[in-house]
């Protein structure tokens, strides 16, 4: 394998990359040790230039804090203008997110990213606004501290003891095109401090004795200098991804060390750990992964390695082929490697007769300009053996037996036809060994190639039963067949082993996104973890269990685990999500567990813990646990979009629930006050009144209690549908007494409009629930009533449609109808007409469609013919059957 040739999974993810981040806007991140470095004096600083350049640039939100040399770089800039929020009866001011996406500006200047926008916001963060932007092609400067970042919150609470409340996640931190880091000495930042540029009066003496002391701030400008360190080199590593790797680039040591299943391994990895830090290096821990498997003796050994590897702060790196040297190598150049560290054990005396060298030497061939440490093994403890190095894929007797048997059946089947035609028989011969090493192994290959030459001499080439050879013809022929036989069947096993290798590469790809294409079409998070666990048990044969978190951060099994969990399960299992760090059999953390245990990890939070149950006779391979892990944060990413999906769900319901309040409690105030306003009136002037005019005022007192009346009766029944206790009692109604009855309630309500009923004289009784079929007529009459002009008619007809299946009731009027996108919204709670004149809660007609919902019938609005809108009550109709004659 060429190890210049670009990764094509690298180039192809980078490709990936870059596509993305052409789609959005640019991301520059002004990144502070601390406040009061200049963060936001160099973000306006590069916005005045980008400004100079001719660049559209809005200050979207820039705090100054009173420092008038910040203050001053925001002349000539376009500044947005803060939206006005009301909570709680006090006005706060915010970035206004829409209004700057709908002037769509170049580059918008966003401070304080970590900032936590006023309740009443779109977003809850302010880096989610700045998502936003981007997503809409904007061009963002925003500033940071590095307090606020993720990753780093805990460092910055262990260092100066303040709790971080608002932090920013590292994956938006990795979507920065750029990062420009504002640096001063902790010195000059006190200077500042004490001079009164950073904060004021007792806030700064307060700042001065906790926060800022000198101390503290060395310790967050190294946290900050190492971030942007290690960002540097993410980018130096991600700019090789398309260059072909024939050198390592120094700007910086970095080392790397193969782990493999043996003991020797162990001291190579805390060798490399104590290198690393001498150097102050980064190191990177790579196990080459062969198409032998390995026993569990083997594979317990290499766990322990790789686990040790990862407690000591290794970046781990598992890649396949069966050069072990020149898979370090290619590893080596991938992550601009500039030292690699190799055992070199102890009378490793077969290395002297290998054609290809030690693994030293051909690390050391291929490697270039990569530096080679050779750590010699420990005297004490366990001998290495061959196959601890750099082990090729071993056979076993029986395919030596298959091969020997292949070469005696060919050897006595041209016995018995002719020797005389031994150049025929050599060629088949090498057809032989050629086609076994399609099933056999590089061993068995050579063994066929040696034994089929040593027989073709003796038995077939003249003089026959000896090993001379008489014709120069021949021997060339000979000697021409030996290579050729071995080097068809060194090749041929060695492509077998690739495509074996290449199998299983496959086989982990195709798992991987058959549970990704699983999890993408689940339209529940039940279905997502149903569908996880079945193919992870087929796949794995073996019995899972998922637990998943709540949003109070309490665990339970799903019901879709094939594994049941006792009481010491469940132990390590919280012990799993509580630590985020795998446990239970096959490690060195509560090994007494029965299943082997991974926490779903997203964003430095667990949201569940995934438990895998292997029969008592087989292990999990270092391949399965890294298509175990892949699985899991696919889970983790499918629970954290179910949780996302419910935040949404909430903080629609509780805007919705808002909005309903307070256009509940506007309109009950507005409609109970206006009736009892009426009747306190009427009873007050009453005794002092005259006959006629006491009269009037009775009538008065008396509508204003009936409208009173409905007002109370349309929330209880509203009460009624949303609790689930409406019980229709169906009967045989009259649908003239059903008419009557509804006019009877609102009659005071139609004074000022013209009636027209007709009813089939021929209608038969409908089956409904009497009281909830008037009250649906009597609001639909009302709504005509009060959403007409006075003196137009209104139009009440009942009738079976003529198949006879349906009894309908019409209310039509004259009125200004209903737009058609407007007709499906009127039968919401406490939504009203765009046209519609004050008064009224929006209840009338959601109750109408409930009432009529519950008898199994269905309310439709249409426009009138004549002009004005169209209500129809339809209720399912069966001819009530005659009762017979005794």
């Amino acid at each position: 394998m060429n190890s210049t040739r670009p990764d094509p999974d690298a180039l192809l993810g980078a490709l990936h990359a870059e596509e993305a981040r052409a789609r959005r806007g640019h991301l520059k991140i002004f990144l502070g040790m601390c406040p009061g470095v200049g963060k936001t004096y160099a973000m306006l600083r590069a916005g005045q230039r980008e400004r100079a350049a001719g660049h559209d640039l809005v200050a979207g939100v820039v705090e100054t804090h009173g420092r008038s040399e910040t203050a001053a770089l925001l002349a000539g800039l376009s500044v947005l203008p803060r939206r006005t929020l009301d909570y709680r009866g006090t006005q706060l001011t915010e970035f206004d997110l829409e209004g700057l996406l709908a002037r769509k500006p170049k580059i918008a200047l966003i401070d304080e990213l970590a900032h936590t926008n006023a309740p009443g916001s779109r977003h809850t963060k302010r880096w989610q606004d700045v998502l936003e932007l981007l997503e809409a092609g904007i061009d963002v400067f925003t500033t940071l501290n590095i307090q606020h970042v993720e990753s780093r919150a805990d460092a910055v609470h262990q260092i100066t003891g303040a709790v971080q409340q608002e932090t920013v996640p590292d994956s938006l931190l990795d979507l920065a095109d750029e990062l420009e880091l504002v640096d001063l000495t902790p010195e000059t930042l006190l200077e500042r401090l004490n001079e009164g540029k950073v904060y004021l009066g007792e806030r700064a003496a307060a700042a001065r004795a906790n926060f800022f002391q000198e101390s503290h701030l060395n310790a967050l400008r190294e946290l900050a200098l190492r971030y942007t360190a290690e960002r540097v080199d993410r980018q130096l590593r991600e700019m090789r991804v398309g260059v072909a790797k024939q050198t390592v680039w120094r700007s910086g040591e970095r080392l790397l060390v193969g782990v493999g299943p043996s003991p020797f391994s162990t001291q190579l990895v805390r060798w490399t750990r104590r290198l690393a830090a001498a150097q102050g290096a980064t190191w990177v821990a790579v196990h080459v992964e062969r198409t032998a498997p390995l026993s569990p003796e083997a594979q317990r050994l290499l766990d322990a390695n790789l686990s040790l590897a990862r407690e000591l702060g290794a970046e781990m790196v598992i890649t396949q082929g069966n050069d072990l040297a020149a898979a370090l190598v290619r590893t080596a150049l991938q992550h601009n490697a500039t030292q690699i560290v190799v055992g070199k054990p102890r009378d490793a005396w077969w290395e002297r007769f290998s054609p290809r060298g030690s693994l030293v030497d051909r690390i050391v061939r291929l490697g270039g300009d990569i530096d080679v440490y050779v750590v010699p093994a420990e005297t004490a403890g366990k001998r290495l053996s061959f196959d601890d190095l750099d082990h090729e894929v071993r056979s076993g007797a029986g395919e030596y037996a298959l091969a020997a048997g292949i070469i005696a059946g060919l050897t006595l089947v041209a016995l018995v036809l002719s020797p005389k035609y031994y150049l025929a028989i050599g060629l088949v011969y090498l057809l032989a060994v050629i086609l076994m090493s399609l099933r056999v192994g590089r061993g068995p290959v050579l063994a066929a190639g040696v034994l089929s030459a040593l027989t073709w001499n003796i038995l077939f080439i003249p003089p026959r039963f000896t090993l001379q050879i008489s014709k120069v013809e021949d021997a060339t022929l000979f000697g021409t067949y030996f290579v050729v036989a071995l080097v068809a069947g060194q090749l041929t096993a060695r492509i077998r082993a690739q495509a074996l290798t290449e199998k299983r590469r496959e086989g982990r790809a195709t798992a991987l996104f058959n549970l990704t294409r699983s999890l993408a079409e689940a339209r529940t998070l039940d279905e997502a973890v149903f569908a996880a666990l079945r193919q992870t048990d087929t796949l794995f044969g073996a019995n899972t269990a998922l637990v998943l978190a709540d949003t109070r951060g309490e665990t339970t099994p799903h019901f879709a685990g094939s594994f049941a969990l006792d009481e010491k399960e469940r132990g390590v299992a919280e012990w799993v999500f509580r630590h985020r760090r795998p446990a239970g059999r096959f490690t060195d953390t509560l090994p007494g567990g029965a299943a082997f245990y991974l926490p779903l990890v997203r964003e430095d939070k667990a949201v569940g813990v995934l438990g895998i149950a292997v029969p008592a006779d087989k292990t999990l391979t270092l391949a399965q646990r890294d298509l175990l892990e892949a699985f899991a944060r696919q889970l983790a990413l499918s629970v954290e979009r179910e949780h996302l999906r419910e935040a949404s769900e909430r903080e629609k319901l509780l805007a919705e629930s808002d909005k309903l309040h307070r256009v509940l409690l506007d309109s009950v105030s507005h409609e109970l006050r206006t009736p009892l306003a009426v009747i306190t009136g009427s009873l007050e002037n009453l005794p002092s009144s005259d006959a006629v005019l006491g009269d009037t005022l009775v009538a008065e007192a008396r509508a204003a209690a009936r409208r009173l009346n409905r007002l109370v009766s349309n929330l209880l029944d509203q009460t009624r549908l949303e609790s689930g206790a409406l019980k229709p009692r169906l009967d045989w109604c009259d649908a003239r007494d059903l008419i009557n009855a509804a006019l009877d309630g609102v009659r005071d309500a139609l004074a000022g409009h013209p009636l027209e009923i007709v009813v089939a004289a021929d209608m038969p009784p409908v089956r409904a629930d009497f009281a909830l079929t008037e009250q649906a007529l009597a609001n639909l009459l009302l709504n005509a009533s009060r959403h007409t002009p006075d003196g137009t008619p209104v139009f009440v007809t009942a009738g079976v449609d003529r198949e006879g299946a349906r009894a309908f009731f019409t209310v039509a009027d004259r009125g200004a109808g209903f737009p058609l996108g407007m007709r499906e919204r009127l039968f919401k709670k406490f939504e009203r007409g765009d046209a519609a004149r004050a008064g009224g809660l929006g209840l009338g007609l959601s109750i109408v469609r409930g009432f009529i919902a519950a008898q199994g019938g269905a309310v439709m609005v249409g426009e009138n013919p004549g002009g004005g809108a169209v209500f129809t009550i339809y209720l399912p109709h069966t001819p009530p059957q005659p009762v017979p004659a005794e």
